[in-house]
């Protein structure tokens, strides 16, 4: 046995409190350590050189490296030995930057701590075998969860690329939050009109199955071949006879809130979400239906010339087999009725931007008039307040929502417009306008368009006659201000979507405190998840505007096309496996196995034991643990590794 330690200064990184020289001194007292050395940066390209020349050299069989984070750089090096004709495997790595000096200010300790941390690498690779991938099939199709901007982006990018898309929506059209805006900063573009054209695309693009109204019902497998099963939700419409006529929504007696609407107006039980929905078809709320609950009415069905309706309709679950999943299930929004100091909720002229979105548009409920909830006048005092559920520690937001100021000012702009005579005023805290043409936005907000920016925060809003009385602080100023509103318009903070973390645990990826979902690495995986095949895009993973939505749609599905460009995948050889001669048969690791990857054999002898598939495994270990015989072993981390390389501290 012959093992190279190579100590990694990482600049002043490591250098700065560890003693890389007495480490690399050190290592040759270890065990079959016959050549060690230290270099400033072992991950550049003369680093690995110096890796495989030393191989070839001193006919090394085994190497360590003592640098930064394995999840980083461990492919990295193993890359290098296989160049330099070892086992990839025949590698181990030693966390000496991240475990050792950044978390340390004493050199001696840390020196002395890093010395140990190459001990136990190098008790450790000593036990080390040859380990080989396997190739698999794969599927080429790919799913993509939710049908926002995001989710439609990325469908047809994928599309374009040959392959076939499963695109999930969980409401009856896709268009996602996109769909209710009016206009769209800093261009003031109608955003129905440059968004309609991508949502027909996807509708008619033949690689494109499109599931309105559905939702993922359970997610198996691994990458390459996840099974979906997909719960289709009862519409009571058949939509392949459908025409969309909404004939029978004319003839529906039963009134709703609009829930595309934001709830300001009212739709029928039967509905279109609205004039560009896509797929164009109506959907039956079986809450409201006074058939489906009462046994009354009908009319609807009455009215259909299609004869569609169908109130026996069930949900369905179907089962599709993917390669790799695109999640875009977009956000949501705060729920304002927290600030109870602002009324929302109980005083009528208090609204939401995405509501204030709604009364401009000239496919909302009031064909684009602005008018007061209370007394449908116009108003001329119309006040914005920023940061409501974003920057505030005491409803659990701390973080910024990216887009509120840029709506903010849009808003102002679009009041000016419709309503020459208002004055908008805007409260704020801090403008944020990092993106292309974002702070000329802002001053055209202020300077052409009059909006009456005050730097402060709003303490209580109460009503005074059929005025509301909007009390705050001037922070420049220093003055208390009370202005007297006509409309009060919340500008809510962008929260991660409902149910975001149940999908998580079904996809087995990471979210947040705060329900959004975790990329693999903030920097150099902003799309990808900790599970291959598994991308990001959109406001699913944090706050984000249109742009940086559709960008972020276009990278996840480069990343999936790149995944697929191969018939064929490998394997890790990084797995678990059974004993059988050990294994009882309690199934304890089946119950335990997140990735469903632990299936049940009968051997010969007629006994039932448990079997690791290796192309679902994961290699997380979490069997090993709750196996109570020990028949479950992991490759590259088996007991007898693990407990060599801690008795290596004592020897």
């Amino acid at each position: 046995m012959r093992i190279g330690v190579f100590i990694c200064h990482c600049g002043s990184n490591i250098e700065g409190t560890v003693d890389c020289k007495k480490v690399a001194q050190e290592a040759y007292k270890f065990p079959f350590v016959i050549y060690s050395t230290d270099y400033a940066y072992m991950c550049s390209e003369n680093g690995q050189e110096l890796i495989i020349k030393a191989i070839k050299e001193h006919d090394l069989d085994r190497v360590v490296v003592a640098s930064c984070s394995p999840k980083m750089h461990e492919p990295t090096f193993q890359r290098a030995i296989k160049r330099g004709g070892l086992n990839p495997y025949m590698f181990e790595m030693a966390n000496i930057r991240e475990h050792c000096s950044w978390i340390h200010t004493d050199t001696e300790d840390a020196t002395e701590k890093a010395i140990d941390l190459v001990k136990k690498a190098v008790y450790k690779v000593a036990m080390n075998r040859e380990l080989f991938s396997t190739t698999f099939e794969i599927s080429k199709d790919v799913l993509v969860i939710g049908g926002g901007i995001a989710g439609i982006q990325a469908a047809l990018d994928v599309a374009a690329g040959g392959h076939k898309i499963v695109l999930v929506e969980k409401d009856q059209t896709i268009g996602g939050k996109m769909a209710m805006l009016d206009k769209t900063f800093p261009t003031i573009d109608c955003s129905a009109c440059i968004l309609t054209p991508k949502m027909v695309d996807a509708a008619s693009d033949e690689n494109i199955e499109l599931l309105a109204y559905s939702e993922i019902e359970d997610v198996s497998g691994y990458v390459g071949n996840f099974t979906v099963k997909i719960r289709k939700k009862a519409t009571y419409v058949d939509w392949s006879k459908c025409t969309g006529c909404e004939q029978c929504v004319a003839k529906c007696p039963t009134r709703i809130l609009d829930k595309f609407n934001q709830g300001i107006s009212k739709t029928k039980a039967i509905n279109k979400a609205f004039p560009q929905a896509i797929p164009n078809r109506v959907v039956i709320d079986g809450n409201a239906c006074k058939f489906i609950t009462e046994g009354k009415c009908g009319n609807c069905k009455k009215a259909c010339p299609a004869g569609a309706v169908d109130f026996d309709m069930k949900d369905e679950i179907i089962e599709r087999r993917v390669g790799a999943i695109i999640v875009a299930i977009g956000n949501d929004i705060f729920d304002a009725s927290q600030y109870v100091e602002y009324g929302y909720g109980r005083y009528e002229d208090v609204v939401t931007t995405l509501q204030y979105e709604r009364m401009m548009c000239a496919s909302g409920p009031s064909q684009g008039h602005i008018l007061r909830p209370s007394n449908h006048q116009e108003p001329k005092n119309v006040v914005f307040l920023s940061c409501v559920g974003s920057r505030d520690n005491s409803v659990g937001r701390p973080y910024c929502s990216s887009v509120c100021c840029m709506i903010m000012a849009k808003q102002a702009i679009l009041t000016k417009e419709h309503m020459p005579d208002s004055t908008s005023y805007l409260f704020y805290i801090d403008v944020r306008a990092t993106g292309k043409e974002y702070e000329e936005f802002i001053d055209r907000a202020r300077e052409d368009y009059g909006a009456l920016y005050i730097r402060g925060r709003v303490s209580r809003i109460f009503k005074r006659g059929d005025k509301l009385i909007v009390r705050g602080v001037n922070t420049l100023l220093g003055d208390q201000v009370d202005i007297e509103a006509d409309l009060v318009v919340l500008s809510v903070g962008l929260t991660s979507s409902p149910g975001a973390a149940e999908l998580a645990q079904k996809l087995n990826i990471s979210y947040d405190s705060y329900g959004f979902l975790v990329e693999g690495h903030p920097k150099l995986k902003p799309v990808e998840t900790n599970t291959a095949g598994i991308y990001l895009a959109g406001t699913c993973q944090g706050p984000k505007d249109i742009p940086a939505s559709v960008a972020q749609g276009g990278a996840a599905a480069a990343k999936a096309l790149s995944l697929l460009s191969k018939d064929k995948l490998e394997s890790s050889p990084l797995v678990a496996f059974v004993n059988n001669s050990k294994c009882v048969g309690c199934f304890k690791c089946q119950k335990v196995c997140p990735y469903k990857a632990i299936e049940k054999v009968v051997l010969r002898d007629g006994r039932e034991v448990a079997n690791v598939v290796s192309s679902v495994c994961q290699g997380c270990g979490t069997c090993t643990v709750a196996c109570p015989t020990g028949a479950i072993d992991l490759n590259g981390f088996s007991d007898k590794q693990l407990i060599n390389e801690l008795e290596g501290l004592f020897v």
